[in-house]
């Protein structure tokens, strides 16, 4: 009998200065899910008045970046002339191409009051002839996204196609990403119509053909496969996947298919912040922005 799960992986926590996050992919062993290379889920974390995130500009190529919220509020601002906050059930896809520069912060509103924070970060490779695209951003509110129901399950579709629903973000190749409210007791069966396929458990615990999840638990399910998925408790569940692109390399936050992508765009970073971010230049700061992220050694 073939095996429902073909893989577990355990998401590692990392600090990063005053809150966690919880890094899935890429793995050891799971490099990537249909196109998402990257997945972390951002805290849960609480912030005193006066404090919050704030993720100083840096550069991405090669991916689309998509942040999608439970709690709390986001500040995007990049170097397309961009500033939108994103707030719980929304989306916010960036396209980075052949580039883009952008920072995340806490809200002022929110950082002077204190505020929680807590959501799933991910990206999402870009097909081969689609590495040089040009970036763009889009911002998706919570209303424009598929809500449906199964088995009791709650349902918001946020990239992609499931169940014969399709997410208003433009996407470059086949994808879903979904997320599920999960009542005690309540269950639905995982036929989504795509190859490569994932459950992130956030909260709660759930089972897989009566295999438990548990919480920072993913398990990638067996192609072909359709196992039933049961909330033991009250869950939140984020499913997703897609077709594979082959393989991509990473570095930083540069994702490509070839390295001298990757060696070009260190080089494209470094230059520009000895040169003070030069307007006619690949990389440039967002117009608010002085500060940024040095290339990692």
């Amino acid at each position: 009998m073939t095996a429902i799960i073909e893989r577990k992986i355990e998401g590692r926590t990392r600090d990063l200065g005053g809150f966690e996050v919880r890094r899935v992919l890429p793995a050891p062993r799971q490099r990537m899910v249909g196109p998402f290379i990257f997945f972390d889920q951002m805290g849960p974390a609480a912030f005193e008045p006066g404090t919050g995130i704030d993720v100083r500009p840096h550069p991405h190529i090669g991916l689309a970046t998509v942040t999608y919220l439970f709690d709390g509020a986001l500040r995007h601002q990049d170097n397309l002339g961009v500033d939108a906050v994103i707030r719980p059930g929304d989306v916010n896809w960036m396209t980075a191409g052949r580039g883009v520069v952008h920072s995340e912060r806490t809200p002022p509103p929110e950082r002077a009051r204190g505020h929680r924070i807590h959501g799933i970060q991910t990206w999402v490779a870009l097909p081969a002839d689609q590495e040089d695209v040009a970036p763009a951003f889009h911002h998706h509110g919570a209303a424009s996204l598929p809500e449906f129901e199964r088995g009791g399950v709650r349902f918001r579709l946020i990239l992609g196609t499931a169940w014969g629903f399709e997410a208003p973000v433009e996407v470059f190749s086949p994808i879903f990403y979904l997320h599920a409210n999960m009542p005690t007791g309540t269950e639905a069966k995982l036929d989504i119509e795509h190859d490569e396929r994932a459950v992130y458990l956030v909260s709660g615990e759930v089972e897989l053909d009566g295999e438990i999840l548990r919480a920072g638990e993913m398990a990638v399910i067996t192609a072909g496969s359709a196992p039933v998925l049961s909330a033991n408790e009250s869950s939140i569940v984020m499913l997703c996947g897609g077709a594979s692109l082959g393989e991509r390399q990473i570095f930083w936050n540069f994702v490509a298919s070839d390295a001298a992508r990757l060696d070009q765009a260190k080089r494209d970073w470094t230059e520009a912040a000895a040169a003070d971010f030069p307007a006619d230049g690949r990389f440039t700061l967002p117009a608010t922005e002085t500060e940024h992220t040095p290339l990692p050694k």
